[in-house]
């Protein structure tokens, strides 16, 4: 009977030093590599965002259909003549691409971008189709723009 206990003696201490499979202890070294890898991680994208803003990400097409949205919203504000800072030099009123839906003097009309076209740009100049529609009236238009001090500013329609 005494070699009985001495047995289970032994194997409580077995069960005490090691897992009982035979693995070693497990160790949290590998949480904490995990843990500083993702914050590394993180703090990279973090900073690539400030680096990287998102206004450099935007596209000629989508600087292109804001400075249309712009020129519309001046023009609802302040007519066939909105301010010279929304449209390129030597803007003609007469042959803006809102001529035909807005009459000179008239302000404060709503003028609704509904849908763009295709985009075509050549250098400092691009064309895009526009339809707009002021007070019901739709109208679908090929715009000129002109890439002035890094800006897209709306022009006049060439003369035909």
């Amino acid at each position: 009977m005494i070699v009985g206990m001495t047995d289970a003696g032994g194997a409580d201490e077995q069960a005490a030093g090691k897992s009982g499979d035979g693995e070693p202890p497990r160790s949290i070294t590998p949480f904490i590599v995990a843990a500083v890898v993702a914050a590394l991680v993180l703090g990279g994208v973090l900073i690539a965002g400030l680096v990287s803003p998102v206004e450099k990400n935007v596209t000629d097409s989508d600087r292109i259909a804001g400075a249309v949205r712009e020129f519309a919203e001046a023009s609802s504000r302040y007519g066939v003549e909105p301010p010279r800072e929304a449209v390129c030099p030597g803007f003609v009123p007469a042959r803006s691409p809102l001529a035909g839906q807005l009459k000179p003097g008239e302000t404060g009309k709503d003028i609704e971008i509904a849908r763009f076209g295709p985009v075509q740009v050549n250098g400092d100049t691009a064309t895009i189709e526009v339809t707009s529609e002021v007070e019901g009236e739709e109208k679908t238009a090929t715009w000129w723009l002109f890439l002035t001090d890094g800006d897209w500013l709306v022009c006049n329609l060439p003369v035909e």
